[in-house]
């Protein structure tokens, strides 16, 4: 079984040249809790859809989010939704939640190499969540769910068009992500993996396959702190 650490010794990663980062929940902390008005947005729009009570549309959302990989992709397989209505409803939120974080700014422009968004959300999201965290100008692009053509993480084809797109070796790349399953394929092109969970994880709801469960060898790192990992990644671990 693979033996999962906290932090890295600065010799894991040293032929590291492309860092990847999921956005929501893993560039930012659990806690803020910014998914939650996306996720309200979304059970609204099914209910519209479907013209069905928000108890009704919610169930509807998370079984087409559990059985597809996002409630967008259930939606256009089964009622041909125009996604880019979709997702400019979904995103329709405040975005002043979020703070600037300069420590983790810094974390990330130190790292060597090129740096990149990966997400199932929009690039619009992911560029309003990262200026928002004082880190857009870090990162060299961000590949979202249109350049995906809609077909989410975990999917393997997802994985393999945005490495030929971006020329990444996984041998040399690392990825951050807050969800377990997505870092499975990661894994298996020899990247780095490194799950992002919040800070009091006992206390946190999250449902079964978003625990870091033991025996999930894809899994090599877990850590509650972003920006202390990588920046014992550029300078080694703190000493005690």
């Amino acid at each position: 079984m693979n033996t999962r650490k906290a932090l890295p010794e600065k010799s894991d990663f040293d032929t590291v040249k492309d860092w990847v980062f999921d956005l929501d929940n893993t560039l930012y902390p659990h806690h803020v809790n910014l998914f939650a008005q996306i996720d309200r947005n979304m059970t609204a729009f099914v209910s519209e859809l479907l013209q069905l009570e928000p108890e009704e549309a919610r169930l509807i959302q998370k079984r087409y989010y559990h059985e597809h990989g996002t409630t967008l992709q259930g939606l256009m397989i089964h009622h041909e939704v125009d996604p880019n209505d979709f997702l400019q409803r979904a995103h329709a939120i405040d975005y002043s939640i979020l703070m600037p974080d300069p420590d983790l700014g810094a974390a990330i422009k130190a790292l060597p190499g090129r740096k990149f968004i990966f997400t199932n959300g929009s690039t619009a999201h992911a560029e309003a969540v990262s200026r928002a965290l004082g880190i857009l100008d870090h990162f060299d692009d961000i590949f979202d769910i249109v350049a995906a053509d809609y077909v989410p993480k975990p999917a393997g084809s997802t994985y393999d068009k945005f490495a030929s797109l971006n020329r990444i070796d996984g041998a040399h790349a690392a990825m951050f992500e807050d969800l377990p399953r997505n870092l499975s394929v990661p894994k298996s092109l020899g990247m780095r993996t490194v799950l992002l969970v919040p800070r009091n994880l006992e206390e946190a709801f999250l449902e079964s396959w978003e625990r870091p469960e033991e025996g999930r060898d894809h899994v090599d790192y877990v850590t509650d702190d972003l920006a202390g990992f990588l920046r014992a990644i550029v300078s080694g671990p703190a000493k005690s």
